[in-house]
């Protein structure tokens, strides 16, 4: 079973109800990925995600809707931890691929924790840096089985 760690759009999009196609798809992965067991979060990934429940959607979710989230997403998904190395790689990823320093923590995580895949609308589809591979899951060629979902 491959790892594939979840970034931050997908979590928002399953909540967004102005983007109802988004939606539909961000809950049709988040539960393929919770059937197979495959999917992993990051610290960082939840703390945006309560960030922009409470003020990117256009229904914002109350603080305590958010930690009932917060608190089912963690007994589903896997929660790594942005630790002092991960930041150290989030610098790196900066300096050498040229991420801005938030996406440079998402692929620092899946770098250490040895995911090839990250599932995000944030970089560039299909591009592979260093073995993490990174996937639309909202692209009209989306294709779910080949990643295991």
């Amino acid at each position: 079973m491959t790892a594939i760690l979840i970034d931050t759009n997908v979590l928002v999009y399953a909540y967004d109800r102005s983007a109802p196609q988004k939606q539909r798809q961000a809950l049709a992965v988040l539960d393929r990925l919770a059937m197979t067991g495959s999917g992993r979060l990051s610290m960082q990934v939840l703390v945006e995600f309560c960030s922009s429940a409470m003020r990117k959607l256009s229904a914002p979710l109350r603080p305590e809707q958010v930690a009932e989230r917060i608190a089912l997403l963690a007994e589903v998904y896997p929660v790594l931890p942005v630790t002092v190395p991960v930041v150290q790689e989030a610098l790196r990823g900066v300096r050498e691929h040229r991420f801005n320093f938030w996406d440079a923590q998402i692929w620092a995580v899946a770098l250490l924790d040895r995911i090839t895949v990250v599932l995000s609308e944030d970089f560039t589809p299909g591009a592979e840096i260093e073995g993490v591979r990174f996937i639309n899951p909202f692209a009209d060629d989306f294709q779910p089985e080949i990643w295991g979902l």
